[in-house]
């Protein structure tokens, strides 16, 4: 019996993972004006376990939504719930929260979050 044998091995899981990230990434960040305040509710394909109602008034819950929605969402949910002042004031916590291949799709694209990689005290 002849064995199938590809002439290209398989990508690396993480490259595929960083790529399906990249892919759904807006073109700017200024494209992210989502809410900064009162409760947002996710649609179920971005939170399809667990909580889906959050208050970006409370700290916690506002790093919850940002780290489910750049986990789930699409690049429409990208836009939808996330502002771009509140990413950009969150990154250098919510970047330690989040899978390293979204670190690096998010990082890769939009180099201005590495100024912000250092928490504030």
């Amino acid at each position: 019996m002849a064995q199938l044998s590809s002439p290209v091995p398989p990508a690396p899981v993480g490259e595929v993972l960083r790529s399906r990230y990249a892919g759904r990434l807006p073109g700017s960040l200024a494209e992210l004006t989502g809410p900064v305040r009162g409760p947002v509710a996710l649609p179920p394909h971005v939170a399809w376990s667990g909580m889906r109602t959050y208050d970006l008034d409370r700290p916690r819950q506002r790093m919850s939504l940002y780290r489910t929605v750049l986990a789930e969402g699409r690049r429409e949910d990208l836009i939808a719930f996330l502002d771009r002042d509140l990413l950009v004031a969150q990154w250098p916590v919510l970047r330690t929260l989040v899978s390293r291949h979204v670190r690096q799709a998010w990082e890769d694209r939009f180099p201005q979050l590495l100024t912000r990689t250092t928490p504030p005290a």
